[in-house]
């Protein structure tokens, strides 16, 4: 049997792996999956079609699975569905998906989500990130792999942060941010290329150089966005080694739906 406290109340038919613990006078769903090694402190209320992986650690207070705050949500049985090892502070608001768009809001492994932030509907989060306090997402917000989102920002609704971007502190995002990039501030600017988190990545030199590069042709040369993907491709057969990295962000140019940031 999982760990339970005795004033907490965990509906029978939830599924808790044995090694789950659950502190005091938290709250869990008949529709809540919870797997192996996963801690859940006190006052902690999880609902919904949630599913948590293995070795989460959730603070108390946190609202995990709740009715999302769409006004056309109508009760359906939508999903939230978080990966491995994340770490959820202190009020931090997870809801679940609608059936406008893909029906799951996703939290992928690894993330570091502090106190105060809110992931709403359809959002998708990936592995490797740092959410800091009351970052919010609003709803169908994609984050790339090892983004980080600076304090008291807000990002847009259908925006997507691509991999490696690092977002500063209060800024209001209303545009794609291409991966890579450094952005902050209200109008949002690229200030320039998040080398620190690259290296702290282990990018080599020559991967750093490929993505300084982009940024010249996306930023510097006064070019249209098309001739600046078309630039970017290009890149390829001088830099072997980051040929992943220009790939990305190629894609990522294709994919944009809400233009660049500039």
């Amino acid at each position: 049997m999982a760990s339970i406290h005795p004033t907490a109340i965990v509906d029978p038919k939830a599924e808790l792996d044995a090694s789950v613990e659950i502190g005091p006078y938290t709250l869990v769903g008949p529709h809540v999956k919870i797997a192996a090694g996963t801690t859940v402190a006190g006052h902690v209320v999880i609902e919904g079609h949630t599913t948590i992986g293995r070795d989460n650690r959730i603070f108390q207070f946190a609202s995990v699975g709740a009715a999302n705050q769409d006004k056309k949500y109508k009760g359906e049985p939508t999903e939230l569905v978080i990966g491995d090892r994340n770490t959820i502070r202190e009020f931090v608001t997870l809801n679940v998906g609608t059936v406008q768009d893909k029906a799951r809001t996703r939290i992928g492994s690894d993330n570091w989500i502090m106190a105060y932030v809110h992931v709403a509907h359809d959002c998708v989060v990936g592995d490797n990130t740092t959410l800091a306090n009351n970052a919010t997402l609003a709803g169908h917000v994609e984050i790339g792999d090892w983004v980080t989102v600076g304090g008291l920002t807000g990002i847009h609704q259908f925006v997507k942060v691509g991999a490696h971007a690092m977002i500063g502190f209060a800024s209001a995002v209303s545009q794609d941010v291409p991966p890579f990039m450094l952005v902050d501030g209200n109008p949002l600017a690229v200030r320039g290329v998040n080398v620190v988190g690259l290296r702290r990545r282990d990018f080599s030199n020559e991967r750093i150089n490929a993505v300084r590069q982009m940024h010249k042709l996306l930023y510097r040369e006064g070019r249209t966005l098309e001739a600046a993907r078309e630039a970017i491709a290009a890149l390829g057969p001088s830099a072997p080694e980051a040929a992943g990295d220009i790939a990305m962000m190629g894609a990522f140019l294709a994919a944009a739906s809400r233009g660049i940031a500039r």
